[in-house]
């Protein structure tokens, strides 16, 4: 196979923030910049497997309506001329999204939902869609109609999920920004096994629409880029407030897109490899990290081995999310049992299954544990935490039945490092915090106050700078 020309390797591995700038100041154009992506998504992307619908000449006409509008002089997006893929759960008017399933494999919805509208209106160019595991369940990237993801740093494990095709393509360098969706780590856990960043919003930040539980918080919409910077330029076009959706936050998403590093010296940090002893965590990971507490101490930073009570969470988590899977496939499953995997249809049972008390017993503990972060949050700026209790893993593995010699109960029990934050309502994005000894990206999990995302990302950016900038696999 013949490699495509260097200069425009070096083009599709630069940060989004610096190609936005090129395209604005017409050094590269929208169609030049969209060439150089396809050349490398048809090179590498047979290896990885990330991207499962490309519109290849979609994409030029809208890379060249967006050349004539900048050439017109007219106002343009924080986005511009940048190429995106999108999530195959998330809605695309006029191309096929089939949420990784049999029952969907020709459904080509006639408007986009609104993150993919968002980010057309801010001026990214749709080149197709990313690859998920079936309804988005599970954080392994397979399904039946396009088979496995591929983790771009070592062919044959998982590039993690649900996000995973959208996180692999970011560090094969396929697309400089994309938007994934998080329940249960589903930002978190790839950007952890591709060595890329991934922000779980506070719910409310990215309103999700149409969406048929409005008032729901567990699952979230976000950004993912190669570096914290690029996270929060893409934030910037998909934050805001939607009078449509109940749970929108009111801050405009453009007070997103530049944050400042946080001032260190004296930042007060709480570390905990173990999510206060709650989660076996295999020793590669917590060593990749290892030097994480040492390095913000010689920032001048305060580190204390904490965490706040997550006792509940596991209760919070597990009946609220079984009570959207029935909601939201319950119907699917009883209608169509033999399409749709086991998993679903165990979590759609488990919430059919649950009575009005059991939700309100989880729906207080909800509460409880909110008021008990926002209190561990008057003592400390920020939690760090591993991302990931393991590292990836093969992709014929449906998913890690142990960890640390510890047997997990289901395919939940490897990913509560992210499910158990995902209660909380906390902001959470993960950063490459580390590598092992044979080079595979360990992902540092940064967590703060709820609604305190610009703080979260500010923080982050600091993190950044005394990690080093992130790696990219060599392709």
């Amino acid at each position: 196979m013949t490699p495509a020309p260097a200069v425009d390797d070096d083009l599709c591995l630069l940060p989004a923030t610096e190609l936005a700038a090129l395209v604005r100041g017409k050094e590269v154009s929208a169609r030049e910049l969209l060439e150089a992506h396809l050349a490398r998504i048809e090179r590498i992307d047979p290896q990885v497997n990330a991207i499962v619908t490309l519109d290849a000449e979609g994409a030029r006409a809208a890379a060249d309506a967006a050349d004539a509008a900048l050439a017109a002089g007219e106002e343009v997006g924080p986005l511009h001329g940048l190429p995106v893929a999108h999530k195959d759960t998330h809605a695309t008017g006029g191309m096929r999204t089939t949420w990784g399933s049999p029952l969907h494999a020709d459904t080509v919805p006639a408007r986009d939902e609104l993150v993919v509208e968002r980010l057309r209106r801010a001026g990214a160019v749709r080149v197709g869609k990313t690859n998920v595991p079936e309804f988005a369940a599970g954080s392994h990237t397979f399904n039946p109609l396009f088979g496995a993801t591929h983790n771009p740093w070592r062919h044959g494990l998982s590039a993690g999920g649900s996000s995973g095709g959208a996180a692999a393509a970011l560090a094969a360098g396929l697309v400089p920004v994309a938007e994934g969706s998080d329940m249960g780590g589903s930002l978190r856990n790839p950007a952890a096994f591709c060595g890329v960043v991934g922000l779980r919003p506070t719910p409310g930040r990215v309103p999700t629409w149409p969406a048929g539980l409005g008032w729901a918080t567990l699952s979230v919409q976000g950004p993912m880029g190669r570096t914290v910077g690029d996270v929060a330029l893409t934030l910037s076009a998909i934050a805001g407030p939607d009078p449509r959706v109940p749970i929108a936050l009111s801050e405009d998403g453009a007070s997103f897109a530049a944050p400042r590093p946080a001032e260190l010296r004296g930042l007060r940090v709480a570390w905990t490899p173990d999510l206060g002893g709650l989660v076996p965590v295999e020793p590669e990971v917590t060593g990749a990290l290892a030097e994480v507490p040492r390095l913000l101490e010689a920032q001048g930073a305060v580190v204390e081995e904490a965490c706040p009570d997550l006792r509940e969470a596991d209760e919070v988590f597990g009946t609220l999310r079984a009570w959207l899977f029935e909601a939201t496939y319950g119907e699917v499953v009883r209608r169509s049992p033999e399409q749709v995997k086991e998993a679903i249809r165990r979590n759609a049972a488990r919430g059919a299954a649950l009575s009005g008390a059991d939700v309100a017993r989880a729906e207080l503990a909800h509460t409880r544990l909110h008021e008990q972060v926002v209190g561990f949050f008057d003592r400390f700026d920020v939690l760090l935490a591993p991302t990931t209790q393991v590292l990836p893993f093969p992709v014929e593995q449906e998913y890690p039945t142990e960890v640390a010699g510890v047997p997990q109960a289901d395919y939940l029990g490897w990913m509560r490092s992210c499910t158990l934050v995902s209660a909380t309502g906390c902001p959470a994005l993960s950063l490459p915090g580390g590598y092992t000894g044979d080079g595979l990206p360990v992902g540092l999990q940064v967590v703060a106050a709820p609604r305190a995302d610009l703080r979260l990302l500010e923080v982050a950016a600091a993190l950044e700078q005394v990690l080093g900038t992130p790696r990219l696999p060599a392709l």
